[in-house]
């Protein structure tokens, strides 16, 4: 699997026509044929390039989970933990868990090594495009993020984590511009977080505390709207990591995915309304990092 995770990177030195969301699809369609009786390939839309979103749905158990990476396209690094994700897995699914992986929702960011999307629109930071209790910006510019929205709902996601790079951290709800930043289960994401960074040894933690205030982000935006446990994983020390930096990614946050979802409570959390103040004078702008 590891040979098409590296074709990925060396697609991303090449200067010509975008061509790298495709090494992507046929990875993904690789691990399918090698693993039949354990997935099947699934795709959630068109994004604004008219690229089908393609993902891989592993398992067949009740508790449908999600794993979503490249929201910013310069982000390819998390495009590679998607996708050792998807192979690990397919070799060995989740009992009693459907995991659907997408690697690439931001199309043509990532073939372009770009952080936003080009949309007709103009240009969007999909991980600031969706609506929350703080976000004042009009959500769902990019397709991608509505489709990946109605996806969550469609499927009745319980957990989802979305991956970026950089800054090693594994963090939850709330994030966005609030000085009210615990929900009701402080305690519940507290051990998520735990489990999920064992062999990672990344920080943990809340998202605004540990990094910063992101309005209109996924991983808020799931829980917020819909109860989802979701946890943002923001892995390694570059948005340009080498070979052996993806391996090392891959190799110490997987193992905690898994133990992320084995761990989750099995139904969706049922008091997840924001009913703090939202507070927008030190929100911070560090917009290169996640």
């Amino acid at each position: 699997m590891l040979h098409i995770i590296f074709s990925l990177l060396v697609s991303m030195q090449a200067p010509a026509a975008p061509t790298n969301y495709s090494v992507v699809q046929d990875g993904l369609k690789k691990i399918a044929q090698e693993n039949p009786t354990t997935t099947e390939l699934f795709d959630i839309g068109l994004s604004d390039s008219g690229d089908p979103i393609m993902g891989l749905k592993i398992g067949n158990g009740e508790t449908p989970d999600l794993i979503v990476a490249t929201h910013h396209g310069n982000e390819y690094g998390s495009t590679g933990v998607a996708m050792g994700a998807a192979d690990a897995f397919a070799k060995n699914p989740i009992v009693g868990h459907t995991v659907y992986i997408i690697p690439v929702l931001n199309i043509s960011g990532y073939n372009n090594r770009n952080r936003y999307e080009r949309t007709p629109s103009g240009s969007v930071d999909q991980n600031r495009d969706y609506p929350g209790p703080c976000a004042t910006t009009q959500p769902f510019r990019s397709k991608a993020t509505k489709a990946l929205a109605d996806f969550i709902d469609k499927k009745n996601i319980v957990s989802s984590a979305t991956l970026h790079t950089y800054w090693p951290a594994v963090l939850y709800p709330w994030g966005f511009s609030t000085k009210d930043i615990t929900t009701s289960y402080e305690s519940t994401f507290i051990n998520l977080v735990k489990a999920s960074a064992v062999e990672s040894g990344y920080a943990v933690g809340n998202s605004k505390e540990l990094l910063y205030a992101a309005d209109g982000a996924f991983e808020d935006y799931a829980f917020w709207k819909h109860g989802v446990w979701s946890l943002l994983f923001e892995m390694g020390k570059s948005h340009n990591p080498s070979q052996s930096d993806i391996k090392r990614m891959i190799d110490v946050n997987v193992p905690g995915f898994r133990r992320f979802f084995e761990n989750a409570p099995k139904e969706r959390a049922a008091n997840h309304d924001f009913t703090g103040k939202c507070d927008y004078t030190r929100a911070l702008q560090r917009t290169h990092l996640e």
